[in-house]
């Protein structure tokens, strides 16, 4: 995937691949490699691609989006039937699909804000004429609302496609199968499917990543991508009701007035996506503890993520930037806002900057005030599992494909990729914690934190050199090694689901000015901002002895070996199923999670190993296709297992109570 190309539509790029030749559809993939290194130039709207010396493709993108198959004109004799045009299409990046909204309240629901107490809220009387009255005695409430058939076909062609990318596996997923997987995305938002569309979106950016060596490229998020589609295809055909709206999503987020708001600055943190997009997300909070968001993500890398904390926030007329609003209040009158939290820039909103709050004050405090355990509960909260978030007020937006939305004044904003600033801030963690030392992991080093007697292990948000994370969390390291060992901090944070307490920073109070916080993401810690370094034969006093912390030592959640089945289920996502169906020592490893209590890891195992390696043959011996149905269906039980697995292993490592599966 060229980032130097312009994105391009997915039904585009299905349509291009279409409509080769199987002859050429052979030759896409070493088209797609021969294109990535040839010299790109733009020209306003329009950018050149050099497919050798002296023809020249053009690709059409006004708004910066490629969107129609006409766009991409190329110079060669065989167009329009030549292999550039479907080549560049597939070496570009996708283009974002429009921000679904999943497990949404009903509009006919109150409004976030409570009514003023000076006007009394009263129930007008029934009347002999009222509808109840006149409904009739045996009325039955209307069935729920289930699937069109053409969301099922919809729902069925993304499984097949998905299925053949799984059998495939990322090595083996060219930009036919892509292509393939495009096109079911687009059928899908033709549906009005477009939860099931941005997975599946995901699914193509992540194997191009993997498949360009692409060092941001993560195995987990291309599994958890194509979990996700396989789930929404297998859930939506036979679901009604709720869980079918939240299943299906929402196109564009509705910004419903909200009234005057007095806002408290939270703390700023970078966005970076694997689509290209990166900026600035500045969270907020009113005085009854809610968050709320004001983002600012746009094309670009980490460089546009850092200097967009220095561009003034689109709410009203006030000048503060990000940086500043998150340490600042706001007044904000004709307030519009999203189910997700995020604050509309209509013409009708006015915001003024007003004095904000310390961390340690209210109304910011109440937010430490919030149990660990219930925090853990409220972050694991599955987005798939759309009735229980419902019963609990959490799935006011649960879409992890953000791409773009619409604000109230019409325009569009990008969000990120990986749904951070789309979850409405329950997976953050609000802790008071004390420095106890650092621990070397294969990804870099990370804290060590006591945290009401757990061991919380803290890594740094991004690892780009272009943003100060890793080097705070660096400095921070002396304060648990010599300058202030039991130094404590309160910190803000995202939750890593693990066997063991893990969460990456985001912000934290300073080394030595508590009232005020630094935003680890945006801003760089110097070794002046922290405490002296203790002079040789210098005693502490009785008063300044700190004691030493109370740490848990690791649960044993970390020993369950539920990891032969997620090797597994990496395994395949990464080599198709061909990985799983050769000889080893599968029987033992199934043996071994029985043996731990884990019976039903087991039979999946071994389900899994079995579908993988199921091939009839016909009358003459000749081996038949392999069912990808099955398989698929094998992988998804094991994917979804382990998933839930790591939710309750997580959930019992912080001391909170497991999610449930009840809806599943």
């Amino acid at each position: 995937m060229s980032p130097l190309l312009p994105p391009v539509d997915p039904s585009v790029t299905a349509q291009l691949v279409a409509a080769l030749t199987p002859r050429l559809r052979k030759r896409l993939d070493a088209g797609v490699a021969k294109l990535a290194g040839r010299p790109v130039a733009r020209d306003g709207d329009i950018v050149r691609l050099a497919v050798d010396d002296e023809t020249d493709l053009e690709l059409h993108a006004p708004g910066g989006v490629v969107t129609t198959a006409e766009a991409i004109r190329c110079g060669c004799l065989l167009a329009p039937d030549c292999l550039h045009r479907a080549a560049a299409a597939s070496a570009a990046p996708v283009a974002e699909m429009p921000d679904p909204v999943a497990g949404e309240p009903s509009l006919t629901k109150a409004p976030r804000t409570a009514p003023p107490t000076s006007v009394p809220v009263s129930t007008p009387p029934a009347t002999a004429g009222s509808a109840a009255d006149d409904a009739p005695a045996g009325a039955v409430d209307p069935a729920p609302e289930s699937a069109t058939p053409a969301q099922r076909t919809a729902a069925a062609a993304l499984h097949d496609a998905a299925a053949a990318v799984l059998e495939a596996g990322a090595d083996g997923a060219g930009a036919v199968l892509q292509a393939e997987l495009l096109r079911a995305a687009h059928t899908a938002r033709l549906a009005g499917l477009p939860r099931a569309a941005g997975r599946a979106v995901a699914v193509v950016t992540a194997l191009r990543a993997a498949r360009d060596a692409d060092p941001a490229h993560r195995l987990g998020d291309l599994t958890t991508a194509l979990r996700d589609v396989l789930l929404l295809a297998h859930r939506l055909p036979e679901a009604a009701g709720p869980e079918l709206a939240g299943l299906r999503g929402r196109v564009r987020q509705p910004y419903t007035p909200d009234g005057s708001l007095r806002l408290y600055g939270l703390f700023a943190e970078p966005v970076l996506t694997s689509t290209g997009y990166g900026g600035t997300v500045t969270w907020t909070a009113d005085a009854a503890g809610r968050l709320y968001t004001v983002p600012d993500v746009a094309p670009g890398g980490a460089a546009r993520a850092a200097g967009s904390a220095d561009r003034a926030v689109r709410i009203g007329d006030t000048s503060l930037t990000h940086r500043e609003l998150s340490r600042a209040g706001l007044a904000v009158s004709g307030a519009t806002v999203s189910p997700t939290g995020r604050l509309g820039a209509g013409a009708g909103v006015r915001a003024v900057r007003a004095p904000g709050a310390s961390w340690r004050a209210e109304p910011l405090d109440r937010l430490w005030a919030v149990p660990v355990a219930e925090q853990i509960a409220r972050a694991l909260a599955s987005d798939l599992d759309v009735p229980k978030a419902q019963d609990t007020g959490l799935a006011r937006d649960t879409g992890d494909t953000g791409d773009t939305s619409d604000t109230s004044d019409g325009s569009t904003q990008p969000t990120a990729q990986d749904g951070r600033d789309g979850r409405d801030g329950r997976d953050l963690l609000f802790l008071d914690v004390t420095l106890i030392g650092t621990v070397r992991e294969a990804a870099g080093e990370c804290l060590l934190a006591d945290c009401d007697g757990l061991t919380v292990r803290l890594a740094a948000a991004h690892d780009d050199p272009a943003l100060p994370d890793r080097e705070n969390l660096r400095l921070l390291a002396l304060l648990a090694h010599g300058r202030g060992p039991g130094t404590r901090l309160r910190v803000v944070a995202r939750l890593t689901p693990a066997p063991l307490p893990r969460a990456v920073l985001l912000a934290a109070s300073h080394p030595t000015d508590p009232d005020t916080h630094v935003d680890l993401g945006l801003d760089r810690l110097r070794r002046a901002d922290l405490p002296a370094e203790p002079t040789a034969g210098t005693s502490v006093g009785a008063g300044d002895a700190r004691p030493a912390p109370t740490v848990q030592p690791a649960t044993a959640s970390d020993e369950a070996p539920v990891h032969l089945l997620r090797r597994r289920v990496h395994q395949a996502a990464s080599g198709g199923r061909r990985v799983l169906a050769f000889p080893g020592s599968k029987e033992s490893e199934a043996a071994r999670l029985r043996r731990y209590g884990l019976g039903t890891a087991g039979a999946l195992l071994t389900a899994l190993h079995a579908t993988a390696a199921e091939r009839a043959r016909d009358p003459f011996g000749r081996l038949l296709p392999a069912d990808t149905g099955r398989f698929a269906t094998a992988w998804l039980g094991a994917a979804v297992y382990t998933e839930e697995v790591d939710r309750a292993l997580c959930a019992a490592a912080w001391g909170a109570s497991s999610p449930g599966l009840d809806s599943r």
